[in-house]
């Protein structure tokens, strides 16, 4: 995760002075965005004095804790008993499929019981993979035919882990593009139909990004919330390159916060979003 930071500090770190247009380019490229940025570097110059490594890791830092939510605190079951319905939701190439799964493993690790839902009927790789997922993580999968209407795969799923008391539902959509209005009224037909059994539901809704896409990863978050409200981001590939900095500005800009982090290709390479941690990890 700490790749790309690491680097720009090591280059801060051989030179006599500070370059600020190359700083201000580079934090810029770390995807914090022109507005975050200008005050980091802000922030720097008030210093009035030589700037070194260290300067510029504690203002960072700094600026980025106050940008980012308090720690959420984990999803747990209802109290009246019916499942807790969390809808994943992004585009193709994310890592959408893999995090479902992931954060299935992550719930069954502390006790809770879930049901995932293979709801991306139009790829049968997408219903493949999150098969194979739950055979090897022992997760029941409730999926449909080949191009089954999404929704009646959620239904299904839903009244199942209804009947059989399990504490989550976990419903893979299928990966679309953010610029297809079809595609995205699908989301909200998933929604009315999940609603039918439960009209609370879902209970928790998560757009899947990839770190190192930058400022596309913006533009998704922003089309995802006007068709299916967001109550989070699930953030991968922050392991090697991954740079991080656009979870902040997706918050910064549009206030959806990072719920959970995708840190490798190992099922146990997924953890909750913590503030601390995380800007620790970025620095």
């Amino acid at each position: 995760m700490a790749g790309f930071f690491k680097s720009l500090l090591h280059k801060i770190s051989n030179r006599a002075d500070v370059n600020w247009d190359d700083l201000e380019a580079d934090l810029i490229s770390s995807d914090l965005g022109i507005h975050l940025t200008t005050f980091i570097i802000d922030d720097l110059r008030d210093l009035g004095r030589k700037v070194s490594a260290e300067d510029v890791v504690e203002v960072t830092r700094r600026h980025l804790a106050d940008r980012l939510p308090p720690d959420f605190p984990a999803p747990s079951p209802r109290p009246d008993g019916k499942p807790f319905v969390i809808l994943v939701v992004g585009v193709n190439g994310t890592g959408k499929t893999t995090s479902s799964a992931k954060l299935g493993l992550w719930l069954t690790r502390r006790g809770h019981s879930v049901v995932l839902a293979a709801a991306d009927t139009f790829r049968a790789a997408a219903v493949e993979q999150l098969q194979r997922w739950g055979d090897r993580l022992k997760l029941p999968v409730v999926s449909g035919s080949t191009n089954a209407d999404p929704s009646s795969v959620c239904f299904s799923a839903h009244q199942k882990a209804i009947v059989n008391h399990n504490d989550f539902l976990i419903c893979d959509t299928a990966g679309r593009l953010h610029t297809r209005h079809n595609l995205m009224e699908e989301l909200t037909k998933i929604r009315r139909t999940l609603a039918k059994q439960d009209e609370t539901a879902p209970h928790l809704t998560l757009l899947v990004v990839d770190a190192t896409t930058g400022s596309n990863a913006m533009q998704q978050a922003k089309e995802f919330h006007k068709a299916s409200p967001l109550d989070g981001l699930i953030v991968t590939k922050l392991d090697g390159s991954g740079k991080g900095g656009i979870a902040i500005t997706i918050y910064d800009q549009l206030e959806i916060p990072p719920r959970f982090l995708g840190t490798g290709e190992e099922p146990e390479a997924f953890s909750i979003f913590q503030r601390e941690t995380f800007v620790k990890e970025i620095l």
